[in-house]
């Protein structure tokens, strides 16, 4: 799986986002460019091996300084740096052991919770990462990447990235306080075991 994924990251072209030919456009600004190269430098000293170098590129419609080669990092489920959300094009490929209950315990390890993904072919798989003890994030996927959303679905997260839906059939709920109401359209006041006021 890694050569595969080292293959496609080979054929990414970095440019214009406006050009449709693009796969990869810049960072939102240097302050992201920063914590890009942080997190690469974090990986490196925390003991994680590079499998696609990154770096900041400069060419020909890079003027701006926040542009990015997207790395692929070798790391382990216990450094720090895999806790963290960079928002940067860094993946961090991990290893897991025995059955897919273990990749998800290391999925769910962190604070964040705003989007996940499995890649299986294996309906066991796909039915216990979406059920109640798989992903507890916010989104779930399957055979898909955790990038986007489906219009129609709640988009919100879990944990740290928690705070709500938006979007979705239900995502009016997030703007509105519930409230339980009773209106007694009588004349009487009913009152609990046949107490009485004379009046």
């Amino acid at each position: 799986m890694k050569q595969k994924l080292v293959k496609a990251y080979a054929q990414l072209r970095i440019g214009d986002p406006l050009d449709e030919k693009n796969h990869v456009g810049p960072l939102i600004d240097r302050d992201a460019v920063a914590l890009y190269t942080k997190a690469l430098d974090a990986a490196r000293s925390q003991g994680a091996a590079v499998a696609v170098e990154g770096g900041v590129l400069n060419g020909e419609g890079q003027e701006s300084g926040c542009y990015v080669k997207p790395a692929i990092v070798e790391a382990k489920p216990e450094m720090h740096i895999v806790q963290e959300e960079t928002f940067a094009p860094i993946l961090y490929l991990l290893r897991y052991t025995g059955d897919v209950a273990h990749a998800i315990a290391i999925q769910n390890g962190v604070k964040q919770g705003l989007s996940s993904s499995i890649m299986t072919t294996d309906m066991r798989e796909a039915e216990r990462f979406l059920s109640m003890a798989g992903s507890d994030c916010g989104i779930a996927n399957v055979n898909i990447g955790t990038s986007g959303a489906e219009i129609g679905g709640a988009f919100g997260g879990e944990k740290e990235t928690g705070g709500g839906r938006e979007s979705g059939s239900d995502a009016w709920k997030a703007y509105m306080r519930r409230q339980t109401n009773t209106i007694n359209y009588g004349n009487s006041l009913p009152l609990a075991q046949g107490i009485k006021f004379d009046v």
